[in-house]
């Protein structure tokens, strides 16, 4: 699994997510991607956080690491539509990644 973060400003660095993610795992990659830095970067200080209501993003562990960092989240109402623009990108990137029926057999064949 892969986990990307977008403004209009720019990207963050893409995230190889290994094994099953929980909560902790969550917190442990937007530590590495640097969110608490990046995010004020790409957007200013007033920005927001888009996520959807996925398990792991409403565990108390989650949403304790977005208090204490002062990250304010888009509320995303429970069964609305997953209107989350990057679901756009990342049906992009698969288009472009398997283009002419490429398959990758390892995450480092795909990463090169």
């Amino acid at each position: 699994m892969i986990w990307g973060a977008f403004s209009f400003n720019g990207t963050m660095e893409l995230q190889v997510v290994q094994g099953r993610q929980t909560a902790a795992g969550y917190v442990e990659m937007l530590q590495r991607a640097s969110l608490m830095t990046e995010g004020p970067r790409l957007c200013g200080n007033d920005w927001v956080f888009q996520q959807d209501n996925a398990p792991i993003h409403n565990a108390r562990l989650t949403k304790t690491f977005f208090q204490e960092n002062n990250i304010t989240l888009l509320d995303h109402p429970a069964c609305s539509p997953d209107l989350n623009p990057i679901e756009n990108i990342w049906g992009w990137m698969a288009r472009e990644v398997y283009k002419n029926g490429l398959q990758f057999q390892t995450v480092d064949a795909l990463r090169y």
